[in-house]
């Protein structure tokens, strides 16, 4: 049985858009921006690298109306090619395209014994608010329902997945395992998936035994993840083009490379702690760090954050001898992180979203922004990176614009 149906009329689409993907690399700016990622992850970057993520404003982007293919694989595909070729073409941030058809294993991770179901508001298919019932509502009587996740790959379909790409494409692009089957190793967001934001947060005074003890099951069911990978020689690189923590490009020369398998040590990691933004930093210190800090030291280099503001805990964080990225988020001290890790690390700067999203585009308000962040991040190896963009209020060109005056700010402090 062919699991992707192949449609001719679908198959000269995605070979028109793969031509593309073919020429775009060739561009000498791609060979340049790899270069400066390489020697940025190095921290010793000559400039701020910039980058606009378009994932979270596909539908504005590349709306589903546009798409020509008719199979669902195919419809994918395109989507995704597309992107990419906007990306190049309209954004121009420092994102490198490689010449590739990348695929992964086809890998099925399992619950911890129970389901958690997210109940979401009608939003016409865009983000929006979600609740869900936690399944473990009292941890003590509640705790034995909890098991390890189930781990299996299917061998047979991704070879045949990587023949169909080679059989109708290969000719354009080689194909490339490439690609992550986890996220995150930073355990809190499954932590309140399964008991609940409020009962986690109150179970740190109430049941202090029951949290280190749900949290101690995490820490070792992610570590039988990781291991599971590695042995099962499932694990790619991820020192090349690719998205490595919450915002940034996996470039450098610190870590092997090549087409695989890898081991976790020779991978970017990343552990965050969204969920406990609300939480003293005595109590991170207590209940959080230390089940992610084993974790977070298995990888070669670590990118710690996300969203939450870390300039109340990075002087836990900066602990880890491998931390070599931050996020510094819209509601984060960026004073505060320089003072405290100062150039030892890479500061990943994400602008407020808003600023590209509302009614107006507020030019000067934009650059006031890029300015305050360079004026205080002077002489620290800086990223700057758009995202978590949910809507450019129908105006894509608005993410290649900030580009440009990110690209003009930053020339005047160089």
């Amino acid at each position: 049985m062919n699991n992707w149906p192949t449609d001719p009329h679908d198959i000269r689409v995605l070979r028109g858009l793969l031509q593309r993907k073919r020429e775009l690399p060739q561009d000498p700016l791609m060979t340049e921006r790899a270069a400066l990622w390489t020697d940025h992850a190095s921290l010793h970057s000559p400039r701020p690298m910039i980058l606009a993520e378009t994932g979270g404003v596909l539908d504005e982007l590349v709306p589903l109306s546009s798409l020509q293919c008719r199979e669902e694989w195919a419809r994918r595909m395109e989507r995704d090619l597309r992107e990419q070729i906007f990306r190049a073409e309209q954004v121009q941030d420092d994102w490198v395209l490689r010449p590739f058809i990348d695929y992964q294993w086809f890998v099925e991770i399992g619950n911890f014994g129970v389901e958690t179901e997210l109940v979401r508001g009608q939003n016409d298919g865009k983000l929006g608010s979600y609740h869900w019932d936690a399944p473990i509502q009292d941890l003590d009587r509640d705790f034995g329902k909890l098991h390890f996740r189930s781990l299996s790959v299917d061998r047979e379909r991704t070879l045949a997945w990587k023949a169909h790409l080679e059989e109708h494409f290969g000719d354009i692009l080689p194909t490339r395992r490439r690609g992550f089957h986890w996220w995150t190793a930073g355990l809190t967001w499954s932590a309140i998936n399964l008991v609940g934001l409020e009962s986690f947060m109150l179970g740190m005074h109430d049941n202090p035994a029951g949290i280190h003890r749900l949290m101690a099951f995490l820490r070792d069911d992610f570590q039988h993840l990781l291991d599971w990978f590695e042995s099962e020689e499932l694990i790619s690189f991820n020192n090349e083009d690719d998205y490595v923590g919450s915002g940034g490009i996996g470039y450098t020369r610190e870590l092997p490379g090549g087409d695989g398998p890898a081991r976790v040590k020779d991978l970017w990691g990343l552990s965050e702690s969204q969920e406990t933004v609300g939480v003293s930093p005595r109590m991170f210190e207590e209940f959080v760090f230390p089940y992610q800090e084993p974790l977070a030291r298995r990888f070669g280099l670590l990118y710690y954050g996300c969203c939450e503001p870390l300039h109340k805990r990075i002087h836990i964080i900066k602990r880890l001898p491998n931390l070599r990225r931050v996020s510094v988020s819209p509601w984060c001290d960026q004073e505060v992180m320089v003072n405290e890790v100062g150039a030892s690390v890479i500061h990943c700067r994400k602008p407020n979203p808003t600023l590209i999203s509302t009614a107006v585009f507020d030019e000067a308000a934009i650059r006031a922004d890029l300015r305050r962040t360079l004026e205080i991040c002077q002489g620290v190896p800086l990223e700057l990176v758009m995202k978590d963009v949910h809507t450019l209020n129908d105006q894509p060109e608005r993410l290649g614009r900030w580009v440009t005056l990110a690209r003009e700010e930053c020339e005047k402090f160089s």
